[in-house]
């Protein structure tokens, strides 16, 4: 099948099964989610598969991923870059988007399916990642992306990983509330990175090339809630040209012939937050032809050459298609995370959030 046109209520489970199977064969005996059989995993990667798993109701297996980080979690609340075969692979520096989509992942687990033992279990996980990664706010409100092995801080900021982090606040702000331990700080915290996000951009990129030729710099700040959908629309206009190849996908940077699966499954998404769901539709029916016959999904294609590249099948990948089909369907009751923002102010509004009647079924 090489297009697939969804809309809402028309979930897909049959055909994307393989893909969910894939992950599930390439998960290890620990719960971690290497990107593919033998490779290595980093926390950001391994939560958006573990994403797609909760989509399929592998609740289980999902569980295991999260508890994965729990056990690996550094004392300060952070994780290394990478690991491989249970083993620190980057020990170089630990990023703070990294770090927060933790808060993402749960929250995301919670309102598929329900499982507030897991949720209390793991506050703690949540509360030390997050209140890592706030210790490296600046003053002008921007999060910077990383610290050093010895733990100092790398003084600049990424578009992408703080509208990144906006989201996993917002997600982190929603637990919090859930569990009766509203966090204040937290909230303004939130509120002074989409600042920094929407109106001081000179606080971002100040020490290397700006990163503007990528994509994800593009749709990032629609995705993360950053923007409301007036100008979430103006900003996905303004380049729509540079960075998508009709009939294939949105590409990874603008100066190369190379689209990736990943980013058009977020921008898709970012399509929907910015209220366009024909065209989101469009843009995630052209990725099924880089689909493999195992399920999985190239990183992307090399249309001058002609070829899949690189020759991987990550399992994030994966995990970004059934996040994009559940957003586009309203499988589930997360099916919205990712394409509006939905602040709990109290525990009862974050029960709320939480709707029993989509739950996925195991």
């Amino acid at each position: 099948m090489s297009e697939l046109y969804l809309s809402k209520g028309l979930y897909p489970a049959e055909f994307l099964r393989p893909s969910v199977d894939f992950i599930l064969a390439t998960q290890q005996a620990d719960g971690c989610i290497p990107w593919f059989p033998g490779g290595h995993a980093d926390p950001w990667d391994h939560v958006e598969a573990a994403m797609g798993l909760g989509i399929a109701g592998e609740f289980d297996a999902a569980a295991r991923a999260y508890r994965w980080l729990a056990r690996t979690q550094l004392p300060d609340g952070s994780w290394w870059a990478s690991y491989r075969d249970g083993e620190v692979l980057e020990r170089g520096r630990r990023e703070t988007n990294f770090v927060a989509y933790i808060a993402t992942g749960l929250w995301h687990h919670y309102l598929v399916s329900g499982d507030r033992e897991l949720l209390d279990e793991l506050w703690p996980v949540v509360e030390r990642a997050i209140e890592f990664v706030l210790s490296q706010q600046t003053v002008h409100g921007e999060v910077c992306w990383a610290v050093d092995a010895e733990g100092n801080t790398m003084d600049d900021a990424l578009v992408t990983g703080c509208s990144s982090i906006h989201k996993s606040l917002e997600c982190a702000i929603n637990i919090a509330h859930a569990l009766y331990r509203p966090c204040p700080r937290w909230v303004e915290a939130r509120w002074r990175l989409g600042e920094a996000l929407r109106h001081r951009p000179e606080r971002f990129d100040r020490t290397w090339e700006s990163k503007a030729r990528f994509s994800m710099d593009w749709f990032y700040p629609v995705l993360g809630g950053v923007l409301g959908r007036g100008q979430a629309k103006a900003r996905l206009a303004a380049r729509w040209d540079t960075f998508v190849k009709e009939g294939m996908g949105c590409r990874c940077v603008s100066d190369e012939p190379w689209v990736t699966v990943a980013e058009s499954c977020e921008l898709t998404m970012a399509l929907l937050g910015a209220g366009d769901h024909a065209r989101a539709a469009k843009l995630f029916s052209w990725l099924h032809q880089w689909r493999d016959h195992d399920g999985a999904y190239w990183t992307g294609y090399q249309w001058v050459e002609n070829i899949m590249w690189p020759e991987e099948k990550p399992t994030w990948t994966a995990g970004a298609i059934l996040l994009a089909a559940d957003a586009l369907t309203g499988h589930t009751a997360a099916s919205r995370l990712l394409t509006e923002v939905r602040l709990s102010d109290s525990p009862q509004e974050a029960k709320r959030l939480n709707t029993r009647q989509f739950f996925v079924q195991p």
